[in-house]
């Protein structure tokens, strides 16, 4: 059997592949509305603590009573926002009625950096924006169990109005037919199980021996 040294010197492990993959991975999460992406993500951010981080957005909006500028977001002036997006400052951005919103590509590209994981949960026109920005998205979409189930988890939150309910299940038909462009699927009928496919996703990943 070859030695380390042996298989560097035939090329077959690369030095510059090995510190590729010091870095941490961007895991770009999307589902609908109810299928319990948060959920999931707290079952996963909490066994995996300060070595998974979440993409704080954007945006221009006014801050909220308690909110803090680089915590719930990053809080700009519209000037401030298009400027740093004519720079290709963002990895994806969207117009909501008179604001903007997107993720700064120099936050995750520090926390990347860092070694850490990082998170992007977002709908799948931001998560394709995202994967034309970087090669480094990894996309997973969160699907439920089926879209009776869904309608029960919807209408079991009790938050929702019967045709809010409706206007969720028509727009979670529209967001799961982009789901074959994603890398992986993972089906939530049980939190613990999700849990575990989303953090089998993230260890496989980190021993891709080609990323990006």
């Amino acid at each position: 059997m070859q030695n380390n040294t042996q298989l560097y010197e035939c090329g077959v492990i690369k030095m510059d592949t090995m510190d590729k993959n010091t870095r941490g991975v961007l895991l770009v999460l999307s589902g609908p509305s109810g299928t319990g992406k948060g959920t999931v993500c707290k079952v996963v951010r909490d066994s995996l603590g300060d070595n998974l981080a979440y993409s704080i957005s954007a945006t221009t909006r006014k801050p909220r009573t308690g909110e803090e500028h680089g915590r719930e977001y990053f809080f700009f002036t519209k000037e401030e926002f298009e400027d740093l997006r004519d720079k290709n400052g963002f990895l994806e951005w969207a117009q909501v009625y008179d604001n903007y919103y997107g993720t700064p590509r120099a936050f995750v590209e520090e926390v990347l950096a860092s070694g850490r994981d990082c998170i992007l949960e977002i709908d799948p026109q931001g998560a394709l924006q995202v994967r034309k920005a970087t090669d480094e998205a990894v996309l997973v979409f969160i699907a439920p169990p089926s879209l009776e189930e869904l309608r029960s988890r919807l209408t079991g939150r009790g938050t929702e109005a019967p045709e809010e309910v409706e206007k969720r299940l028509s727009c979670a038909e529209a967001e799961l037919s982009y789901s074959n462009q994603y890398d992986y699927l993972i089906v939530n009928d049980e939190v613990e199980k999700a849990a575990d496919k989303m953090k089998a996703i993230l260890m496989a990943e980190r021993c891709r021996i080609k990323r990006g």
